[in-house]
């Protein structure tokens, strides 16, 4: 595989790694997980539960991956441009961009 110019360049790439629906619902649960302990250790003050968000995040994609695409995530040959893929990702979501 080739190096990417730029995000934009790998997003389309992204999404072509995630086309079970249930990967998608996956990476959904885990970063909407990861969204809640953030704000939760934020609002009581319970710093340690941070410790929870890659587990919630990692975990859940990484399900995904394995148990439904049958590929290797993209976090093992693109670490930074697959974190933001999975915030893209995420938003598109919400605005209906991209299915669940």
């Amino acid at each position: 595989m080739s190096a990417f110019a730029s995000f934009h360049d790998f997003y389309p790439y992204y999404l072509g790694e995630h086309r079970d629906h249930r990967c998608r619902r996956m990476h959904f649960v885990g970063s909407s997980l990861v969204l809640l302990i953030v704000l939760a250790a934020l609002f009581s003050g319970h710093l340690a539960w941070l410790w929870l968000v890659p587990l919630a995040g990692y975990g859940f994609a990484w399900m995904g991956h394995f148990f439904f695409e049958k590929n290797r995530p993209a976090t093992f040959r693109h670490p930074v441009y697959s974190l933001m893929g999975d915030w893209v990702m995420y938003w598109d979501i919400l605005r209906g961009k991209v299915k669940l």
